[in-house]
């Protein structure tokens, strides 16, 4: 088995981003938030609002969701609208969920 595994052994730079991405969804905002874009594509401004934040705290959380390609954004104007990046995000999120849900 030990053979087997060290085939297959993930390199240092995988084990590093996929803690990176753990370590942003133990944030409750960025939890939040993520559950917020799985319903639909939303603007900071509504972000902000939802969670009784100021614009530029939602701004910071949502650029370590962005940079962490978990969540991208549009432009409509001079609003950017944010949404998850892809499906991916979505069923790590509902699995996570529905783990702690049916403890």
């Amino acid at each position: 088995m030990v053979n087997i595994i060290k085939k297959d052994i993930l390199s240092e730079d995988i084990v590093l981003g996929l803690s990176e991405i753990f370590k942003a969804l133990g944030d409750p905002t960025r939890l939040k938030i993520i559950f917020m874009l799985s319903k639909g594509s939303l603007c900071v401004c509504d972000i902000a609002e939802l969670l009784n934040m100021s614009q530029s705290a939602i701004s910071h959380q949502l650029r370590v969701l962005r940079n962490l390609r978990l969540v991208k954004y549009r432009k409509e104007g001079k609003l950017a609208i944010y949404s998850l990046d892809d499906d991916h995000v979505l069923q790590l999120f509902n699995q996570g969920l529905e783990h702690v849900i049916h403890e």
